[in-house]
């Protein structure tokens, strides 16, 4: 019996030796690792379950949650990627997980951004050790992240085919002012850091866009009349489509804020376009043999001399165009036009004529004068006539396509609402036109624009303008085929000289 009760007490004993060894084993253990809680954590991350995520955290704040929440809501948050990258120990109950993550915003797109997810045992079980900068990074020493509406109201001009405008192109002075004409009011977004005692700082951005309005302008032509220019100070380019009258390209260098189409100049021989329309009109026939000596008197009035007096006897009117023989001119127009028969012609032309561009502009004008003197001056472009590089550009359309029409940057219906007026397209006279055409071909055949470079099928006129403040105007007007351009630079010398080689370049250039 004895030894019956001595066994039982020493199983009695082992059993609660093993007890207490179990419970210190116990007691000992770590719940999980950090690998596990990790991978639970980012788990719940991307599901969205916020609470899940907060009991995997050790002590969490009180506004975990919402804090949380609140972040998704306010940036608009459509979902979350997270991509982990390798646990590290940093002790033997510490450990960190780098991770990259790509927050997408409803209204900016992808937002990535990086962060470590540190992790201990705390309590005997691993924790994540959760602070602001896990959620993001840059949330630290009070910052803050907004998403704010940006508004603004623009408007972005481009050319016919829908592309930019060219750079550097010079016609920003005429598109600039009418942006206000077409902005509308648009909204963008900003998202913003805010840090108490910093500058906010711009993190990602999405501008409104603005109103985009077509003009006329080709983007090859305005180029190619742009780069014409470049090495031309204080000179213009315009070019005119005959058939619609858009402006397909208007490089405007000027200097003075001098404007080529609002600002009048004497356009010296290129209106000797208009005064041979006016004697063509008066029966003086293409063909017809005229003298042009080195220098005319009218009778009993002033004295007209051609450019270095040149005498080249008898010639064709055409020829007389070709070579601009002043004297010729002067001597037909004093003994069988009058001031007002020549005034009336430029009005047919265009001089004195509304525009109506959607950017304002002008065409110059031609006074009656009752002085003799004054007449023999205005025949040749000199005297009191004066017109604007856009006038002439819609001249030498007007002579390629039989039709005067108002040059227009715009379309007809945002002219019609800018300008709050239309005007009509003019048929010209089909005789003096073809005339015309045949005259202007002849300069550059044989007279003052030959042997320049310019390409085949081009037809122009050259001038050369006297002014009394320094160097004459260099002009050169002209056509190939549906494009008409006026080229002018101011105090430039000759027509010859100065304005050929820049059409030459436009031209080559096309």
């Amino acid at each position: 019996m004895r030894r019956k009760r001595l066994i039982v007490l020493v199983v009695a004993v082992t059993a609660i030796v093993g007890a207490g060894a179990f419970a210190v084993f116990a007691a000992d253990k770590v719940k999980g690792t950090a690998a596990g809680t990790a991978a639970a954590y980012f788990s719940a991350w991307r599901q969205g379950d916020v609470l899940g995520m907060e009991r995997l955290v050790h002590q969490p704040p009180a506004d975990f949650v919402p804090r949380h929440r609140a972040l998704s809501e306010e940036l608009h948050v459509e979902s979350i990627a997270l991509t982990p990258g390798p646990l590290r120990r940093t002790g033997e109950e510490s450990a960190e997980v780098p991770f990259a993550g790509v927050r997408r915003l409803a209204e900016l797109g992808a937002w990535p951004f990086d962060g470590t997810l540190r992790l201990a045992v705390r309590e005997r079980a691993w924790k994540v050790l959760w602070t602001p900068e896990t959620l993001h990074p840059l949330l630290k020493d009070g910052a803050r992240l907004e998403l704010g509406e940006i508004e603004t109201t623009s408007a972005e001009f481009v050319t016919s085919e829908g592309d930019r405008i060219p750079h550097d192109s010079y016609a920003d002075a005429y598109l600039d002012p009418l942006k206000p004409e077409f902005a509308e009011a648009r909204s963008g977004w900003e998202l913003l850091l805010r840090t108490p005692g910093q500058p906010d700082r711009s993190l990602l951005s999405k501008q409104p866009a603005a109103n985009v309005e077509r003009t006329t302008l080709s983007r090859s032509v305005q180029a190619a009349a742009a780069r014409a220019l470049d090495a031309v100070d204080d000179s213009t380019i315009v070019v005119v489509r005959p058939s619609t009258g858009e402006i397909l390209g208007l490089a405007d260098r000027l200097r003075d804020d001098y404007s080529a189409v609002r600002d009048v100049f004497p356009p010296g021989s290129i209106f000797k376009t208009v005064t041979a329309a006016a004697l063509l009109k008066s029966g003086l026939d293409p063909l017809a043999e005229v003298p042009c000596p080195g220098s005319y008197t009218v009778p009993g009035f002033r004295t007209i001399r051609n450019d270095g007096e040149v005498d080249r006897g008898t010639v064709t009117f055409t020829d007389a165009f070709a070579h601009s023989c002043n004297t010729t001119f002067v001597e037909q127009a004093t003994t069988r036009l009058t001031s007002a028969a020549l005034a009336e012609t430029a009005a047919e032309w265009g001089f004195g004529r509304q525009v109506v561009t959607g950017i304002g502009g002008s065409c110059g004008a031609v006074p009656v004068t009752e002085s003799v003197d004054t007449f023999a001056e205005d025949v040749i472009g000199q005297g009191e006539v004066v017109t604007t590089p856009l006038c002439m550009a819609a001249l030498a359309a007007a002579v390629e396509s039989g039709t005067w029409r108002s040059p227009r940057l715009l379309s007809k219906e945002q002219v019609r609402r800018v300008d709050g007026a239309t005007i009509e397209d003019v048929r010209m006279d089909e005789g003096v036109v073809r005339a015309l055409r045949d005259m202007m071909a002849a300069v550059v055949d044989h007279g003052t624009a030959s042997a320049m470079g310019l390409p085949a099928g081009v037809a122009g006129k050259t001038g050369t303008a006297e002014t009394p403040d320094g160097r004459p105007h260099a002009w050169f007007i002209g056509y190939r085929d549906d494009l008409a351009f006026c080229v002018f630079v101011r105090h430039g010398g000759s027509g010859r000289g100065a304005a050929v080689p820049v059409a030459v370049r436009f031209l080559n250039g096309l």
